[in-house]
């Protein structure tokens, strides 16, 4: 190479200098640190002592981690699908030419926006059994109706009943599925990402499949949803990752209770790096949690060469 070439490399590198400072010092290192600590005995207290896969055993005999890994997974089984099919309908609503459309995504989006400490103290308000809205309206006469007579049904098949004033934050048997009811509270941001791919359908594969006579729900299936595949299969990815890694709303609104009901993965993982500071245990369990993620991303694009449509192939 010639000296200007050698110039021309040294330019590009200066400027790109500062990224790569900050992505080794914030992302490289602390990774390679992280994977370190991980076959360590490591409390911040001491020095870090090699055991070798040692962390990575207890983890397995450790009945708090199999809890909070198996909430962590309900969680993303009740919460992931709901989301996306939730913001979806949205979506689909949203596109619709009415009047006042402009008002109505804006009323949709705005609840993503808010802090997350806010959302917070909200919905514990509205989750509250006694204060709460959500219990005083279920306290209307239709609603007390309704749920006397699905405690008859539930007293003839033998199934526990509900009982009113109903425990959202406060039983093990509901806080869970309250917090994935509260997760549709940040749909905001998939209505949006959808609502451009709908931007994207072609009108006139739309208008071509109306000429041929498919109705509304045909155009949609056939037409809509291949077209908008490649968002789903990006919503779909991101909702992975995130459900994976709730933690701020839980430890906020129930701390991981009642009776370690909604205790997910990454409040354990929380816990034991700056809690109990055992950062070696903690970086095992933060391993495991990358794992268990990719292997869920490398399904996921295994199965969209199925059902996700891009154009142009």
């Amino acid at each position: 190479m010639t000296r200007t070439e050698w110039k021309q490399i040294g330019k590009g590198l200066a400027f790109c200098s500062p990224w790569l400072i900050g992505f080794m010092v914030f992302t490289l290192i602390p990774v390679v640190l992280s994977l370190y600590y991980s076959v360590c005995d490591y409390s911040l207290l001491q020095p870090p002592a090699y055991i070798g896969g040692a962390n990575y055993h207890e983890l397995l005999d450790d009945p708090i981690f199999r809890k909070s890994l198996t909430n962590t997974l309900l969680y993303a089984i009740i919460a992931l699908p709901a989301g996306l099919m939730v913001s979806l309908g949205l979506a689909l609503l949203l596109n619709v030419k009415v009047a006042g459309q402009t008002f109505y995504r804006t009323v949709i989006f705005l609840p993503s926006l808010v802090p997350t400490v806010a959302s917070a103290m909200l919905w514990m308000w509205l989750f509250n059994a006694k204060l709460g809205l959500i219990n005083t309206v279920l306290d209307w006469l239709p609603f007390r109706l309704l749920i006397a007579g699905i405690n008859a049904i539930l007293g003839l098949v033998h199934l526990p009943q509900i009982e009113t004033p109903i425990g959202w934050l406060t039983n093990p048997a509901w806080a869970l599925p309250a917090l994935a009811f509260m997760s549709f509270w940040g749909v905001g941001h998939t209505v949006v990402i959808y609502l451009a791919g709908l931007q994207d359908v072609p009108s006139e594969l739309l208008e071509s499949a109306e000429i041929d006579g498919a109705g509304m729900t045909r155009r949609l299936w056939h037409v809509t949803l291949p077209m908008l595949s490649p968002v789903i299969f990006f919503n779909l990815i991101m909702a992975i990752i995130g459900t994976l890694q709730v933690f701020a709303i839980p430890y906020i609104m129930t701390g991981g209770g009642p009776a370690r009901a909604t205790y997910f993965f990454t409040m354990y993982l929380y816990d034991n790096a700056f809690r109990y500071l055992k950062m070696g245990y903690a970086s095992a369990m933060a391993w495991i949690q990358l794992l268990i993620i990719l292997a869920l991303t490398a399904i996921a694009f295994w199965s969209s060469r199925k059902w996700v449509y891009y154009q142009g192939k």
